[in-house]
């Protein structure tokens, strides 16, 4: 699994409809509007990272309006409800856990 977050600069005019087709792009999860220097963030998922370049510079950034991206790889993702969970085998979870170790 390949993992980005894809920081977005569009045309002031534009923010909101490229961030409609942006969304669209399979290997798109999630696209954020924010304030700051950017005007837009994606979180992009794929099954290995040959897989981005196709969702990134030939998807993403030839959405009309878009006018720069900068990528983040992830390498390692840290979850406060992954951390949690591992703690936590109370309930059905135990009892679903002891059925697939029987």
């Amino acid at each position: 699994m390949a993992d980005a977050i894809v920081l977005i600069t569009t045309q002031a005019d534009k923010v909101s409809e490229a961030a409609k087709k942006i969304v669209e792009i399979p290997g798109v999860k999630d696209v954020y509007s924010v304030a700051g220097d950017v005007d837009l963030v994606a979180i992009v998922s794929a099954d290995d990272f040959d897989d981005l370049s196709t969702i990134i510079p030939d998807g993403i950034a030839k959405v009309p309006g878009v006018a720069g991206t900068q990528t983040l790889m992830a390498f390692r993702t840290y979850s406060r409800e992954d951390d949690l969970a591992a703690f936590d085998l109370g309930g059905d979870r135990a009892r679903r856990f002891c059925r697939v170790f029987r």
